[in-house]
């Protein structure tokens, strides 16, 4: 029983830093993000009586870091399947992997909807939504394409697409400015935040609101507002990492000199914003006819390896699958 799916990773604009339970891994506010279309993960899952567990090669290594949630995954889509085969997932990004560019997102997205597929189950089944959230918190977010709401309820959370990507076209620009992964995960450092960080709670007290003013610029196409409250909220989100004990450092000094740019860039009337999630990586997202201006600029600066552009991207899809694989395959 074999599926292969393709999935985008995602960066919020009203971002959530921080868990309200860990052990399910539920979000303490909720977020608002866009999905990647430059940039993809794709992942073949393959169920097989003849393992002994599961496995992830991920980037053609086998990665035992992540068997926890792998494992966490697939059982949730096993019981769905009354099955009980284990599994093995191969799993390719085509941009940094574990350096603030979602890349768990993406990855547990796709995983899910394979998974899914290879198990015969409906692959627009709303549970996989919670069980692509086992994985990584804003996975959920990259089930979906273009603007996409995540949101807390009672029974755990709620996720939908609030604007497909041709209801309002914006481009992303992302300055790479490592390929390294990031010495902290981001999973670790909220619960570090949130044990340590006398800004936290202002942080999550302040949430709401940035979220409420966030769905109306968006509802209302309002560029100029929402590249406002989407920087400062970055900022908020790093003031609460940079006060951390010990403090995440995630910006590297290019990350700092492309946040220059984008912001004299908007000063002269381009219509660009930047934002930043747990990692080195900047996002600049701006409107079709200015993303030549951005590239230029942050092409230009000093200390960026390479650029990825492209528009916003499509929810994950299956696109191979499922097939049943004899046994001598």
């Amino acid at each position: 029983m074999r599926a292969s799916a393709i999935a985008h990773p995602n960066v919020a604009l009203i971002k959530y830093w921080g868990k309200r339970e860990t052990a399910a891994n539920l979000p303490a506010v909720g977020s608002l993000s866009i999905t990647l279309g430059g940039l993809k993960t794709e992942t073949t899952v393959e169920f097989d009586s003849s393992l002994s567990q599961d496995i992830l090669i991920l980037n053609g290594q086998e990665t035992p870091s992540e068997q926890g949630r792998l494992v966490a995954c697939l059982d949730a889509l096993r019981a769905l399947a009354d099955e009980s085969v284990h599994a093995r997932v191969e799993s390719r990004n085509d941009f940094p992997t574990g350096a603030g560019l979602a890349s768990s997102a993406s990855g547990y997205a796709a995983l899910v909807k394979a998974g899914a597929a290879a198990l015969g189950l409906d692959s627009n089944d709303a549970q996989l939504l919670d069980i692509a959230r086992i994985g990584s918190g804003s996975a959920p977010r990259s089930m979906f394409g273009g603007i996409v709401l995540l949101q807390n309820d009672d029974n755990g959370t709620t996720c939908e697409q609030l604007l497909d990507p041709a209801d309002w076209p914006l481009e992303v620009i992302v300055a790479v400015t490592t390929e390294a992964g990031k010495p902290v995960t981001s999973r670790d450092g909220m619960e570090q935040s949130r044990l340590t960080s006398p800004y936290y709670q202002q942080w999550i007290a302040t949430h709401a609101n940035d979220l409420d003013r966030g769905l109306e610029f968006v509802r209302n196409r309002n560029f100029s507002e929402l590249a406002e409250l989407a920087e400062h909220n970055c900022l908020k989100m790093h003031s609460v990492m940079l006060t951390t004990k010990p403090a995440l450092m995630y910006w590297s000094p290019t990350t700092v000199a492309c946040m220059h740019a984008v912001v004299e860039l908007r000063s002269r009337g381009v219509p660009v914003f930047y934002t930043i999630d747990a990692g080195p990586q900047l996002k600049a997202i701006c409107l079709p006819e200015a993303a030549q201006i951005v590239s230029a600029a942050l092409e230009n600066t000093p200390g960026v390896l390479r650029l990825i552009s492209g528009g916003l991207g499509a929810g994950a899809v299956v696109v191979n699958g499922p097939q049943r694989v004899s046994a001598d395959a």
